[in-house]
């Protein structure tokens, strides 16, 4: 059973990356958790009556977000892989100064969205076990690199300061599954509600990291640090196995969309 604040006393966070896909998908679904959501994006997000426009390297801006809130679930920065340069300065510096910015406002609890390219370049386990929060990390990008940064940005604030993190390696957030592989990577997006909620309420010490897919029957990663925290994912892409393979086949095993964690991510020229 979910448990969810009471509507007459909704609970203030700030939501960064608003306007992506996934900030998107939350400001929808969180409020019915109870949460008041305060969005922060270097685009505009339209219809939202808390909302900043800014990029995380405006300090000013960033004091004013965190401002207040109870919280911060950190989405911000490049999605993808991109030159270095630009990773530095969106995943890195800005992850920083986001904790920096949070530390000084007196934020305790932090939900940063890291991803399964942390891990990348780890092999999948042989005879279907499943890959424990514990891996060593093995970024396959500098996109991956930077979620490590993160993750050890994370561990360290935990450490000096007390700030509380929990850091969801993201698995593949959509709809649907669109292809064989996101029938072990999914995450719908109420699960993805489901697990940030948890991720916001739970009793965590320090900083803790939990994959964050839905409940389904392929799943590579182990869910138990998740489900510890209360999350209680409904979803299942197996639900969408039938029509996928008959149209795409299974994946062979030497595809590095099924022989590793970061899929084609680990192949040069991504």
């Amino acid at each position: 059973m979910e448990t969810r604040p009471t509507p007459q006393e909704p609970r203030p966070v700030l939501l960064t990356g608003a306007a992506g896909r996934i900030g998107t998908s939350l400001r929808e679904l969180l409020p019915a958790y109870g949460y008041r959501l305060r969005c922060f994006d270097r685009l505009p997000v339209p219809g939202e009556p808390e909302a900043i426009t800014a990029e995380l390297q405006d300090a000013k801006a960033l004091a004013a977000a965190v401002r207040g809130v109870d919280a911060v679930i950190h989405l911000a920065g490049l999605a993808g892989e991109a030159p270095f340069a630009d990773i530095l300065a969106a995943n890195i510096d800005g992850t920083h100064r986001l904790y920096d910015a949070a530390r000084t406002a007196g934020v305790r609890r932090i939900v940063y969205a890291s991803s399964n390219h942390a891990t990348g370049f780890t092999e999948r386990p042989a005879g279907g076990a499943v890959v424990p929060v514990d891996a060593p990390p093995r970024p396959d990008t500098y996109y991956g690199l930077s979620k490590c940064f993160g993750e050890n940005l994370a561990s360290l604030y935990a450490d000096r300061h007390g700030t509380q993190t929990v850091s969801l390696r993201i698995g593949s957030f959509a709809d649907r599954p669109r292809t064989v592989r996101m029938l072990s990577t999914w995450l719908s997006p109420g699960d993805c509600a489901r697990l940030v909620h948890a991720a916001l309420t739970a009793p965590v010490s320090g900083h803790t990291v939990v994959y964050g897919i839905s409940a389904n029957t392929r799943a590579w990663w182990d869910l138990s640090s998740a489900r510890a925290l209360g999350y209680r994912p409904q979803d299942d892409a197996e639900a969408y196995a039938a029509e996928l393979t008959a149209r795409l086949g299974e994946l062979p095993a030497d595809d590095p969309d099924h022989r590793y964690l970061g899929g084609r991510f680990t192949q040069t020229g991504h």
